[in-house]
């Protein structure tokens, strides 16, 4: 009988090491696993984060930063890609975008993992996928992650009980006197890179990532930021652009412009109160235009059935189906009447909003020396074909070196 329960004790040891290697090698493997980023002749120069904050240096944090600089010179945008590293459409229209436009006039710097530390994990009991795969127009398969919407622990524990956000040792005009710039929030989002901002120059990885971006828009005299989410289809803000009251009047006119070409878009003006995101504080502490935006993604969504790989891209899930038959589909703010909402489609949403910002920027400020010129991007027309041209191919890969 004791010589069982030794084979049995034997036996389940070998089991939970074997299980442990195996968790290893798939933690290592993501921890460790770089992107392939194709550098094409459109990218000038790169150069790392931690030239806006040197206590970045050496981090996870100290991410590249990617230059598309014209012969001619202009103003400047930033896209931010990858916030939150489980809303893949974010992380793939910066690659696109970075991978795609040609800019004759200006700078624009493009960030497709601003939260790199994101992407190295995934979130616990969500069952998503590590990672997603495309096939280029030449036939080679890229590989880039499904993140977490948060950093990853490791990089920065314990979370508190409680995070206060601060503005830290920031000073504004905009902020008008006896407005609160602090909040109280649940101690994980101390890891939200969307609630980090403006950031502390010595403060946690997320909080350093987050002042070294506002410092570089600072310093740059950056004209026009744009951070690129996903947000699940019932989630009312979605398909949308959220934005600072000093970029609503640009974001009308993107939002009449997209509607001309039939891509609907909705306006939402960012909430005074509600501290730490992008286009509240980066609109408060520098003097860019700020803008998010949102589109509708069932794998991230809480209606969703099994999560795969295959969900992240093709956007079809059952669960969703019969969601939208309900109530003549008001459960969600997306048309999911095609059954499905592809990442296609949404990299494309992404892609089309931001050529469009920039040319609404150029517009309302009025000034040759501000402007940003996108050669194969240059008016609302060749927009509208490129959005449609993705949408009915369906194949991300196509629009990948």
């Amino acid at each position: 009988m004791k010589k069982k329960g030794l084979i049995s004790t034997c036996i389940i040891l070998a089991v939970a090491l074997t299980l442990a290697i195996i968790t290893g090698i798939s933690f290592s493997k993501k921890r460790n696993f770089v992107e392939d980023i194709v550098i094409g002749s459109n990218v000038t120069s790169q150069f790392k984060l931690d030239e806006y904050n040197e206590k970045l240096k050496g981090t996870v944090g100290d991410v590249d930063v990617y230059v598309l600089k014209g012969e001619e010179e202009g103003g400047s945008i930033l896209i931010l890609g990858g916030t939150h590293a489980n809303e893949p459409a974010g992380h793939m229209a910066a690659i696109v975008m970075l991978e795609q436009f040609q800019v004759s006039k200006g700078t624009v710097y493009i960030i497709p993992n601003i939260c790199q530390s994101g992407l190295t994990h995934n979130d616990p009991l969500e069952g998503t996928p590590q990672y997603l795969h495309f096939t280029t127009k030449n036939g080679d398969v890229r590989t880039f992650h499904f993140g977490s919407r948060a950093s990853n622990p490791i990089d920065q524990w314990p979370d508190p009980d409680t995070y206060l956000h601060t503005s830290g040792d920031w000073t504004s005009s905009k902020i008008k006197e006896g407005v609160n710039t602090t909040q109280t929030l649940s101690g994980s989002e101390v890891r939200n890179q969307n609630r980090c901002y403006p950031g502390i120059q010595d403060g946690t990885v997320t909080e350093r990532v987050s002042y070294a971006v506002t410092n570089m828009i600072n310093q740059l005299k950056i004209d026009l930021i744009v951070d690129l989410h996903e947000s699940s289809p019932e989630y009312a803000v979605n398909n949308a652009i959220v934005a600072h009251e000093d970029a609503l009047s640009l974001a009308a006119d993107v939002k009449l412009e997209l509607d001309s070409v039939d891509l609907s878009i909705r306006v939402e003006p960012s909430p005074a109160k509600l501290r730490g995101l992008t286009h509240r504080e980066l609109g408060d502490y520098t003097d860019a235009y700020a803008l998010l935006c949102e589109v509708g993604n069932p794998s991230q969504g809480r209606f969703r059935g099994y999560t795969d790989e295959a969900l992240a891209i093709t956007g079809e899930d059952p669960c969703y189906q019969a969601a939208y038959k309900i109530n003549g589909g008001t459960l969600l703010y997306v048309d999911y009447s095609s059954g499905n909402f592809p990442i296609a489609l949404r990299v494309a949403r992404h892609v089309a909003t931001v050529a469009q910002m920039v040319l609404s920027m150029n517009f309302e400020v009025d000034d040759p020396a501000r402007e940003v010129i996108i050669d194969n991007f240059p008016d609302i027309d060749t927009i509208g074909e490129f959005y449609e041209e993705m949408v009915e191919a369906d194949d991300l890969g196509l629009w990948l070196n």
